[in-house]
């Protein structure tokens, strides 16, 4: 098919086809230009030149196919660079991706770096012993609620792609500490590394994690209820310079001692999310502030039972870019922890804000929250028995206009996982 560029007027040049003027380097340059995916597919649509030169340039690629299918798309994209086979939440296809298609994977796309295979149900570890085995150049892989991996199949990616900076394992219920010692062995570059719900994991595998990781900037050890102070601490000293974003929702055993230790040496901290572990005090929150004022932008710490105004009090004056907080269920928390931002010139950062079933919160003390959070955009004030709507509007507090109030549960939150 032509692709014809035709003069203007009787006395004009004769019709031209494009594909006889540009060469292809001009038209990747084109293809380059074109921002969306929308424009990117309808430019293969021209003609079959176009499509080639497209299909060629084509570096991610969503997929829903059998080892044929697979082994067709790799010969006509054969420089994708990142995989999406995941599976859907809710809704699932049979048999889905298997093994078998893991096989093709490995022996088809030699230049892959990032593989999506979350919720793939099916696959085990004969799948990825085959990906260890073949894609020496993967560098992110998210295997999250495949549930019948164990550590026998990514002990081989770890083995074979020693270049892996992002994995992924929540709800792996079958992984241990043998893992995290693999991974401590030959992924010296990992920074990002996803252990939520894999509960076998301990403070041991944590301390081996770390011997050989040390450029973590993420961890998430939530509901992974025999991780404690031990191995948080080791990760704080391991991984104090890299480390940015660290997750220990329902970590039991994490206390102050974890705190302290974050602290003492993790600076540069982002996020934490401490929710749920209960012996956490005022007296490490304290020192997290004053440590972490400059950086500490999202904090959960909800079902903390023992903070208090001192803690929070702390927290809203020295963590000056905060963006996040949830104080939900401290129910030590009361107005007093908002008075001393009247004093306070600066506006805050906040924009996400939970202070549900906090039941000595009064409208007084949302009062001074919203004088200081002109950039608020969602706030959830659920259960807490002096602040409702009708209140709010008896003591003419005034949201900001992008704000969100989530009153009695009808709001869905903003995705920001605290």
């Amino acid at each position: 098919m032509s692709t014809p560029i035709v003069g203007g007027g009787e006395a004009g040049p004769p019709g031209v086809c494009i594909n006889d003027v540009l060469t292809d380097d001009e038209l990747r340059s084109v293809l380059a230009r074109l921002e969306s995916e929308k424009d990117r597919e309808i430019f293969g649509l021209v003609c079959k030149r176009w499509l080639a030169l497209q299909s060629a340039e084509r570096r991610r690629l969503a997929a829903r196919a059998g080892p044929h299918m697979l082994a067709m798309l790799a010969a006509r994209f054969g420089r994708v660079v990142e995989l999406d086979l995941s599976q859907s939440v809710s809704r699932s296809f049979y048999p889905g991706v298997t093994d078998a298609d893991l096989a093709v994977v490995a022996r088809k796309f030699k230049r892959l770096k990032v593989f999506n295979l979350s919720h793939c149900k099916g696959i085990t570890d004969k799948g990825m012993l085959e990906i260890g085995d073949g894609l020496s150049t993967l560098q992110s892989l998210d295997v999250s609620f495949c549930r019948k991996l164990t550590d026998r199949g990514l002990e081989a990616v770890a083995r074979g792609c020693h270049d892996m900076r992002t994995l992924h394992l929540a709800s792996c219920r079958a992984v241990s500490d043998v893992l995290l010692l693999g991974l401590s062995r030959n992924c010296p570059n990992l920074e990002e590394l996803v252990l939520e719900g894999c509960a076998n994991i301990t403070d041991q595998g944590i301390t081996d994690l770390v011997g050989g990781c040390q450029k973590i900037k993420l961890l998430d050890v939530s509901k992974c209820s025999n991780v404690g102070d031990v191995g948080i601490s080791n990760v704080a000293r391991s991984c104090s310079s890299s480390l940015r974003t660290l997750k220990l929702l329902d970590c039991c055993k994490v206390g102050d001692q974890s705190v302290l230790s974050l602290a003492s040496f993790c600076m540069g901290l982002e996020t934490l999310v401490v929710s749920g572990c209960r012996d956490i005090s005022d007296e490490s929150l304290k020192s997290l502030a004053a440590a972490c004022g400059n950086s500490l932008k999202t904090l959960g710490m909800n079902w903390c039972l023992n903070v208090s105004d001192l803690s929070l009090s702390s927290i809203l004056a020295q963590c000056r870019y905060l963006e996040a907080l949830d104080i939900g269920c401290c129910e030590e928390v009361t107005d007093a922890a908002f008075q001393g931002l009247a004093s306070v010139e600066d506006v805050l950062s906040l924009k996400f804000l939970k202070i549900s079933n906090c039941p000595n919160i009064t409208v007084t003390g949302l009062g001074i929250i919203l004088d200081k959070c002109r950039s608020l955009e969602y706030l959830d004030v659920r259960s807490c028995p002096h602040i409702s709507k009708t209140a709010c509007d008896e003591a003419m507090l005034r949201f900001p206009d992008c704000c969100k109030v989530n009153y009695v549960g009808r709001l869905s939150e903003p995705d920001m996982k605290l």
